[in-house]
C-alpha cells in the first residue's frame, strides 16, 4: 500500500519545487510545497550484493540555490520519516511537514539563506522506490504471454516488490543520495543533518564522502545501535512478522494487511520514545471512563494515547517497509570497514573436581576469590569494549573534514546523551572541530522534534557560524 499519493512528476534538478501560500508563509513557513520525483536509470549495487535496476527518489526543497551552489543543506529523515518535512501539500492541509518547526525563513534552518533538500529513502512507501513500487522483474516481455491464454494474462500482471525488496543499509542510502547530489550539482553541501537514524546518516555520509560536506549535524543519534535497541526492533519486527494478515510480506496481493502487527510494533517504539516522567506528567494513570470496567478494552488513558498512535501509524505506513528500516537500524556501524582492537582471549581455565569434604570447603573460598576475581575482570573487559568501540571510531573518522554539532537530550533514553558523547570522544580524539550541547528537555527521544529555543539556537549558530579548519591531520586505516 501507498502510504501518501502525492501530486508528483519528474522534473529537473533546476525546477522550484514550491510555490509559497501567501497565508502559510505569514506564520512562517514555506508555503506549499509540490514534491518531485527523480528517477536514476542506471543500476545500482547495494551492500547485500543485490542490484536494483533503477530506481527513483522523491526529494521536496525549500529555498533558492545560490549561483556557486553552496548554501545547500541536505535533510537526512527518521525512521517513519519521509521527504515533507517542511510546509504544507495543499493550502487545505492540516498536518506541516515533520520538521517545519526547524525549516522555514528565519527558522533555525533559514531558507531566506539556504537551499534545503529533503529526500525520501529508497525501501520507504512514501514514493521512493520500495516494497510498494512495482517489481520490474515481475514485468514480463510482450512476446512471452500469450494472449489467448487468460490465466497467463492473470499471472503476468505487474507486481509490487513486497517481500522481494533488498535489504538495505544506511550506506545504501547516503550512496543514492550522493547521487541526488550529482544530479543536483551540488558538489560540497554547506551541511548534513540528521535526527535519530537521520543522524546516523549524516554520520556515514562524513566517513565515506568526507570531502562533501561542510558541516555535520547529527542529533538524538548513535555510533551504533546497542543490543537492547536492536532487541526492541525484533520485538516490533516479530509482532508484525506473527500477524497471520502479514501472508509472508505478499499481504497486498492476498488483499490484507497486517494491521494488527503493525499498531504492536508502533506501540512498542513508541514507549522507547518517550519517558516514564512525560507519560506522568500527560497520563499518570488516569482511566478513560473514571472507573475500573474490570477487562482488557483500554481503560487507562495511556492505553488509549498508545493505541490511537499505533492505528493511525498502521493507516499510512507499509509493513514491509517498517522491517526493512528498522533491520536498516541494526545493520549501521560506520566502524565496520576499518581496523578494530586485538580480540579477547576466550580461553577458559579448567576446574578441577572435588573428591572430599574438606577439598569441597577449599574449592568454595578459592571460588569465591575467583568470583571476586572474575567481577573485577567484567568491569576491565567493560572498559576493554569501551577502549575498543573507541580506537574503531578514531579510525573511521581520522579522515574526515567537516565541522560537527553533536546534540543529544538529558530524557532521551533510546539513544542516551552517553552515546553521543562516544561520538564526541572520538572526534576529539582525531582532533575534529566538533561542538557538543546536551539539551534538557522532558520529552525523551521525541525531543528533536521540538521546538526548544537552545536547541534550535544551537543548530542556527552552527550553521552559520565560519567554517573551522581541522586542527591537525589524521588518517584511518581501512581493514
Amino acid at each position: 500500500m501507498n502510504a501518501r499519493s502525492d501530486n508528483t512528476s519528474d522534473q529537473s534538478p533546476n525546477s522550484q519545487t514550491h510555490v509559497n501560500s501567501s497565508a502559510n508563509t505569514a506564520a512562517g513557513s514555506v508555503g506549499v510545497v509540490t514534491p518531485q520525483k527523480f528517477h536514476f536509470a542506471e543500476p545500482l549495487t547495494l551492500e547485500c550484493n543485490r542490484t536494483l535496476p533503477s530506481f527513483d527518489l522523491m526529494v521536496e526543497t525549500y529555498g533558492t540555490l545560490n549561483s556557486d551552489k553552496s548554501n545547500a543543506i541536505l535533510i537526512c529523515h527518521a525512521l517513519s520519516g519521509n521527504h515533507h518535512a517542511a510546509g504544507f501539500h495543499s493550502v487545505d492541509d492540516k498536518k506541516a511537514g515533520w520538521w517545519d518547526n526547524m525549516i522555514g525563513p528565519n527558522k533555525a534552518i533559514d531558507t531566506n539563506r539556504f537551499y534545503v533538500v529533503c529526500v525520501n529513502n529508497i525501501g520507504s512507501c512514501f514514493g521512493s522506490t520500495g516494497p510498494t513500487t512495482i517489481n520490474p522483474d515481475s514485468i514480463s516481455s510482450d512476446d512471452s504471454i500469450d494472449s489467448s491464454d487468460s490465466s497467463a494474462n492473470n499471472s503476468n500482471e505487474p507486481q509490487v516488490y513486497g517481500p522481494d525488496f533488498p535489504l538495505i543499509t544506511i550506506k545504501d542510502w547516503v550512496k543514492t543520495q550522493a547521487m541526488l547530489s550529482d544530479r543536483l550539482g551540488i558538489d560540497v553541501w554547506h551541511a548534513i543533518v540528521g535526527g535519530s537514524m537521520g543522524g546516523m546518516q549524516a554520520l556515514q555520509w562524513s566517513v565515506d564522502y568526507p570531502d562533501r560536506l561542510k558541516r555535520c549535524v547529527v542529533i538524538a543519534s548513535t555510533p551504533k545501535l546497542s543490543a537492547q535497541n536492536i532487541a526492541f526492533n525484533e520485538v516490533a519486527r516479530q509482532s508484525i512478522l506473527s500477524d497471520p494478515d502479514f501472508k509472508d510480506g505478499r499481504y497486498i496481493q492476498a488483499g490484507t494487511y497486517p494491521r494488527r502487527g503493525l499498531i504492536l510494533a508502533r506501540m512498542v517504539g513508541h514507549i522507547t520514545y518517550l519517558t516514564d516522567d512525560a507519560m506522568k506528567a500527560k497520563f499518570g494513570r488516569d482511566l478513560k471512563s473514571g472507573k475500573f470496567m474490570y477487562g482488557y478494552d483500554v481503560e487507562f488513558q495511556v492505553e488509549s494515547y498508545l493505541r490511537y498512535q499505533g492505528e493511525r501509524f498502521s493507516e499510512n505506513f507499509d509493513a514491509n517497509t517498517y522491517l526493512l528500516m528498522t533491520k536498516a537500524l541494526d545493520y549501521f556501524d560506520p566502524t565496520r570497514d576499518y581496523s578494530s582492537a586485538v580480540a579477547k582471549d576466550n580461553t577458559e581455565s579448567a576446574v578441577p573436581l572435588e573428591n572430599s569434604i574438606a577439598a569441597s570447603v577449599e574449592s568454595s573460598k578459592a571460588n569465591a576469590q575467583n568470583e571476586l576475581e572474575d567481577a573485577v575482570a567484567t568491569i576491565e573487559d567493560i572498559e576493554s569494549d569501551r577502549q575498543q568501540e573507541l580506537s574503531a571510531l578514531k579510525a573511521a573518522f581520522a579522515h574526515t573534514q567537516c565541522q560537527y554539532l553533536v546534540v543529544s537530550f538529558t530524557t532521551d533514553w533510546r539513544f542516551a546523551p552517553e552515546r553521543s558523547q562516544e561520538i564526541v570522544d572520538a572526534l576529539m580524539a582525531t582532533g575534529k572541530p566538533v561542538s557538543y550541547i546536551n539539551i534538557d528537555a522532558p520529552h525523551g527521544h521525541d525531543s528533536f522534534l521540538f521546538d526548544i529555543p537552545r536547541y534550535m539556537g544551537a543548530v542556527r549558530g552552527f550553521l552559520t557560524a565560519p567554517f573551522i579548519t581541522p586542527s591537525r591531520p589524521a588518517t584511518g586505516e581501512r581493514s
